[in-house]
């Protein structure tokens, strides 16, 4: 008879099934996301949009692959800062490895899609005026820089954050929402305002792909929240409720505010939902259901007004990731010190349920360093790679648009270079345009 190896026997099947379901579904995000900000874009830079989504699972992977799991889960190795190269090239790690109650190989491959994620969230607050050559080599350097330490403080073992702040963050308020709202906000001033910035029309040219890409989104963040339960038990099916309830009310919330003035949007919808799942990504192991709504609705209100606050400010977010990620992240790291329960953490009490002002400290603490370092590293690797490469588009490749310029191809005109049935020369010219058209 086959003897099982003792690690093997640890591993619990439900857990390791919901997993990969999980995981699954959080890859499925990015996608979702491509689509999300391809229709916010106009029709001369969908492409680069979506392209600079998909090329981050590629780039995003080979690092983590390489370095990042280890520096990130890796045991610590820096006074809570980072983790050592142990696990490096993921050499030591097998189909036996256990971390908890799954496969390691398993969950470093889950962790990996948050940070694939997380890249591909900074692009869209430099949308339509970001060279595509810089964002390839951009997007491994801030992977390694900014993402790793930052999650090594949040969830590896030792973190400053975790371990010694004892601030609280289930699913990625901090490595994920504020990390990419704070590096958005740093590359769009490096980058400057798009030509016609508050002067131009700059409108969603497809809000029904918009819709399409919000829905993918709310579809995945199930396994983004409540797959951050690492189990298929009860915390993954308060998280999983919570994130639905968050969701509901940040849009209700959104709307709500649109409807005061004059026009309830499609746009707002989405935006206000994806505002509600970002919020509760840090709260939903955390707080009651009744917390959650709250947490949901705050984020769907407050940031309908900060999207605007880019024009008073002047500077150019152009997909509102600072507006959405960066104002959402904070809202709901910040209400788990209001809001946090113990029937939920195990402990630790929010300032309503009679934790006093302690929690929340902490989560305020956390939200000023992950934010500062974020802003400050990615400012600093933005700077260093325009110097070096030059980040910003020309003007003329992005007045034309970057699809043509950069990639060669259009999303809608198909009979462009040599997409579309090719149209014989004994046409005349007007049934020629008529049947490119």
């Amino acid at each position: 008879m086959e003897t099982v190896p003792l690690a093997a026997a640890r591993i619990d099947t439900g857990d390791t099934a919901w997993l990969l379901a999980a995981t699954a579904l959080v890859l499925l995000m990015t996608p979702g996301l491509a689509l999300f900000y391809g229709g916010m874009v106009r029709t001369k830079s969908v492409l680069n949009m979506l392209m600079m989504s998909f090329v981050s699972i590629a780039l995003v992977t080979v690092v983590w692959l390489a370095a990042g799991y280890s520096l990130a889960f890796g045991d610590d190795a820096f006074g809570g800062l980072v983790g050592d190269l142990r696990h490096a090239g993921m050499a030591g790690l097998g189909p036996d490895s256990v971390h908890g109650t799954v496969p390691t190989l398993l969950f470093a491959t889950f962790q990996l899609t948050f940070a694939i994620i997380t890249a591909a969230l900074v692009s869209g607050a430099i949308a339509d005026r970001a060279k595509f050559g810089a964002w390839l080599v951009f997007v491994p350097l801030w992977a390694l820089l900014v993402y790793v330490p930052v999650a090594h403080w949040v969830w590896g073992p030792g973190g400053w954050i975790l371990d010694k702040l004892g601030a609280l963050d289930f699913a990625g308020g901090l490595p994920v929402e504020i990390t990419s709202g704070a590096s958005g906000l740093a590359l769009c001033l490096v980058l400057g305002p798009r030509l016609g910035f508050k002067k131009d029309a700059m409108r969603p040219h497809n809000l029904p792909m918009v819709m399409l890409g919000a829905g993918l989104l709310w579809f995945g963040w199930f396994g983004f929240n409540a797959g951050s339960a690492l189990g298929a038990n009860g915390l993954a099916a308060a998280a999983f409720l919570n994130t639905l309830a968050a969701g509901c009310t940040g849009l209700l919330g959104w709307l709500f505010v649109e409807q005061r003035r004059g026009h309830p949007t499609t746009l707002g919808a989405a935006s206000g939902a994806v505002a509600g799942l970002v919020a509760i990504t840090p709260s939903c192991g955390s707080v009651s259901l009744i917390g959650a709504l709250v947490v949901g609705l705050a984020a769907g209100v407050v940031c309908s007004y900060a999207v605007g606050w880019k024009f008073k400010l002047n500077y150019d977010d152009s997909l509102d990731v600072v507006g959405v990620h960066l104002v959402g992240g904070i809202i709901g790291t910040l209400l788990i010190g209001v809001f946090a329960t113990e029937a939920m953490t195990g402990g630790a009490e929010g300032l309503l349920y009679g934790g006093g002002l302690a929690q929340l400290g902490k989560q305020l603490v956390a939200v000023a360093a992950v934010g500062a370092y974020a802003f400050v590293v990615t400012y600093g690797i933005g700077k260093l790679l325009d110097r070096l490469l030059g980040f910003r588009a020309d003007e003329e490749q992005e007045q034309t648009g970057l699809d043509l310029t950069v990639h060669a191809e259009s999303a809608y005109d198909h009979g462009v270079l040599g997409h579309g049935a090719p149209v014989s020369s004994s046409v005349p010219t007007a049934q020629k345009v008529k049947t490119q058209a």
